[in-house]
């Protein structure tokens, strides 16, 4: 009888357990709902706040399109586990926009509506073959002015920087009119009279395409202040500037103005004579003080890089085969900050004489490399550029110093002004001066001019009298990655590059790593024994009288079974090692459910009761002083 009460008292309280289970899970879904708690130790699944402030920030409703073919994708795992992780990106974003962002997932089906409307939108399917159905995998977003953007497709590995692409692609569709670059430049870029030839010179295929994609104002050296409004200032080889002018540099990335900038030791192409006019004898370097030495940056216009390993193979002045130039290097993946949006999908910069960039530490300010030369560099004076008979002669002496130069870098912070007393005599100011930076700077500074030109990164031509470019550098893109970040807001431009999703099994590889060690010592002493037991099976072969006989002699024989029997242990042993290891790994695998499938929902569990709790403490407390 007892027995029967005491299943029955059992029963009742699992039963009472579950409901009070399900009853908590209901209070709770609906007393957090919209809560989220990210855990990650990198915290992959919480935007970053200049994502946060842009969406919450928007005037308009902004449709978003996420195309994805679910069932043509169930061969492809990753793909599709990188494909919930886009949507749970989106769904976040639309989350914290205030209803401000719609987003619509699509599922495009063969030869429907739907595949059209992403082939019109400009979205790009990819074919799997073998006759299976091409998967679409990309996003399109509308404004309210029938604005469109897109990322055609979503590369996997470009995981870092998919918040930061999303962003800037909500970023184009919130501010749909065009960029305001300004360009000042010593150099032809932007093309013009040519006095040499009496006609009229080309724009450089940088300045062509700077004006396909930004509102382009030219400013001349001369001038003394900056056209109003622009969102990035491009300055290359900067020399003669007025006072005024600098100043208003100055005061522009003071105000929160961004700016790019080209200095170099060397420049090739500053005269329309082109190379060959390189070593006239005229000065060919720029520079940009005081504000360089000002903002923490230090750079010898004296000075250039040459890098061994990277050296480009140019014209033999005496004629015969292509010789290396160590003042001219093609920069690979290397090179690149892989953490940086400018250049992390970057495949190669030809650079040609460039100077070098050292940090001079400044609180406050961030210096970050972009670009730097191989291991093999070392620097080497203008003087003997200019004075090279030819490219050989620059090797002879030539000793790297194993340091990697940076050619390229970002500086961010609260930069100080070079005119911390106001403007420089003679100048008057447009406005109250500024000593600091009213806002976190950011500026690119490259030590390379040359790399704009057209020799060093596109093929031109003309065809039925149309001009035509064939990039075979990644030249232009630095510059247009470079402006295209300095050119959206300062949301954007935090934003940059994450961690990825991607987690190692940090402990299992660890616990692979020592078995590995234990294996390969044991496999050594096995190789070992065994060339020690050949050995000793050749002398005693070697003392033998009758050395022509292939059958074994007694202590051969008993020499060969020690070994073998030696043999068979350590194999055992190491079977033992990787069963050991497996036992491990599927212990730490037990582990890990246990702690997923009980000990987190209990701890969760335990925490939202005890906010429950608290929460009707306060409303009780709140009620009893009301009263």
């Amino acid at each position: 009888m007892s027995t029967l009460r005491t299943r029955g008292l059992g029963a009742a309280t699992f039963a009472v357990l579950a409901v009070l289970f399900v009853g908590l899970t209901i209070v709770f879904s609906h007393a957090f709902r919209g809560a989220r708690l990210d855990l990650t130790q990198n915290r992959l699944y919480t935007l970053a706040p200049g994502t946060t402030r842009l969406v919450s920030s928007l005037q308009e409703p902004v449709n978003l399109y996420f195309y994805f073919s679910q069932q043509a994708s169930v061969a492809v795992p990753p793909l599709r586990a990188y494909a919930g992780r886009v949507r749970e990106l989106l769904e976040e974003i639309a989350a914290r926009s205030g209803g401000k962002i719609r987003l619509h997932v699509v599922d495009p089906q063969p030869y429907s509506d739907d595949e059209d409307r992403a082939t019109e939108l400009g979205l790009k399917s990819v074919p799997l073959g073998n006759g299976n159905e091409p998967i679409w995998f990309g996003l399109a977003g509308s404004n309210s002015t029938d604005g469109h953007a897109v990322i055609d497709f979503f590369q996997p590995d470009k995981e870092e920087f998919l918040e930061y692409d999303v962003a800037r692609l909500i970023h184009e569709l919130a501010t749909p009119q065009r960029k305001s670059v300004g360009l000042l430049s010593t150099l032809p870029i932007a093309g013009g009279f040519d006095p040499a030839s009496g006609g009229m010179r080309p724009p450089w295929i940088i300045a062509a395409q700077l004006r396909e994609l930004f509102d382009l104002k030219t400013i001349g050296p001369e001038a003394t202040s900056l056209p109003a409004g622009l969102d990035a200032l491009m300055v290359v080889q900067p020399k003669g500037l007025s006072p005024a002018l600098s100043y208003a540099i100055d005061q522009y990335v003071m105000g929160g103005g961004h700016l790019l900038l080209f200095v170099d030791p060397d420049s090739q192409f500053e005269t329309a004579g082109g190379p060959a006019a390189a070593y006239a004898g005229s000065d060919k370097s720029s520079t940009f003080e005081p504000m360089l030495a000002t903002w923490g940056v230090g750079f010898n216009p004296r000075e250039a890089v040459g890098d061994l390993e990277h050296a480009l193979l140019v014209g033999n002045p005496s004629g015969g085969q292509p010789v290396r130039h160590l003042g001219f290097a093609g920069l690979g993946a290397d090179s690149f900050a892989k953490g940086d949006v400018i250049t992390a999908s970057l495949g190669t910069i030809n650079v040609a004489t460039p100077g070098h960039l050292d940090a001079h530490p400044l609180a406050g300010v961030t210096f970050e490399p972009l670009i730097t030369t191989g291991p093999e560099s070392a620097p080497l004076p203008v003087e003997r550029l200019a004075l090279a008979a030819t490219p050989d002669s620059l090797r002879q002496g030539f000793k790297p110093t194993g340091q990697r130069y940076v050619i390229a870098a970002r500086l961010s912070g609260s930069l100080p002004s070079a005119y911390p007393s106001g403007p420089p005599p003679g100048v008057a100011p447009a406005a109250a001066a500024l000593a600091k930076a009213r806002e976190p700077a950011n500026v690119v500074v490259v030590a390379d001019t040359d790399l704009l030109a057209d020799m060093l990164w596109v093929r031109s031509g003309s065809l039925y009298g149309q001009r035509y470019a064939e990039p075979w550098a990644n030249n232009g893109d630095f510059v247009l990655n470079a402006l295209d970040n300095l050119t959206g807001s300062a949301d954007l431009i935090g934003i940059r590059g994450r961690p990825t999703f991607t987690r190692p099994f940090t402990r299992v590889d660890r616990l692979r790593a020592q078995a590995d060690d234990r294996l390969r010592g044991q496999e050594a002493e096995l190789e070992r024994q065994l060339a020690d037991t050949e050995r000793k099976l050749g002398e005693l072969q070697s003392h033998r009288e009758d050395r022509q006989s292939l059958v074994l002699s007694a202590e051969q024989q008993r020499e060969l079974e020690r070994f073998q029997q030696e043999k068979l242990r350590m194999r055992k042993e190491l079977r033992g090692v990787r069963r050991g290891l497996d036992e491990q790994i599927e212990k730490l695998g037990t582990t890990l459910k246990l702690v997923n499938v009980i000990a987190m929902p209990l701890v969760l569990s335990l925490v939202a009761l005890g906010a429950a709790v608290l929460a009707r403490r306060r409303r009780r407390a709140a009620r009893g002083a009301a009263a």
